[in-house]
């Protein structure tokens, strides 16, 4: 896996079949973790609870539980659903995190607050020694198609 690679849970098929999500009205948010446990596609029940167990420090510009997502969106058009978002930065500061190696984004509205995909950031990535950024691609986080 490379550095910034998108992986998606395979569990998030089923979740989608179940309604676990409502990509419109939830709150997705971006948590950071360090290289403890690495995420994997296969996990087979994938929660925020896995991973937060070794979520990176709080200070500087993360908090406890990671980013909110702002101007969520989840569209429909030719077949073809769109799960996006806006880039979430985090700007650098000396008492900032210094060890974050994957991204989880998680549904903090559903039950078990469970993950959709995480991102794999070539870390250890550090806050203090300068701005983060994580740029979606420009077609979304997540795609669905129907054919």
């Amino acid at each position: 896996m490379a550095q910034g690679d998108l992986t998606v849970f395979e569990e998030v098929a089923e979740m989608i079949g179940e309604e676990v999500f409502d990509f419109e009205n939830d709150t997705l948010k971006l948590g950071l973790i360090d290289n403890s446990a690495a995420p994997t596609a296969a996990d087979a029940t994938p929660r925020w609870a896995d991973y937060s167990a070794n979520e990176v420090g709080t200070g500087g510009n993360y908090t406890a539980n990671g980013e909110t997502l702002a101007n969520v969106s989840y569209t429909e058009a030719d077949g073809v659903a769109t799960l996006d978002a806006d880039n979430v930065q985090f700007a650098q500061d000396g008492s900032g995190f210094t060890d974050a190696y994957w991204a989880i984004i998680y549904d903090d509205s559903a039950t078990n607050d469970e993950a959709i995909c995480f991102i794999e950031m070539g870390g250890p990535v550090s806050e203090q020694a300068g701005p983060v950024n994580i740029n979606f691609n420009a077609s979304g986080i997540l795609t669905v198609t129907v054919s």
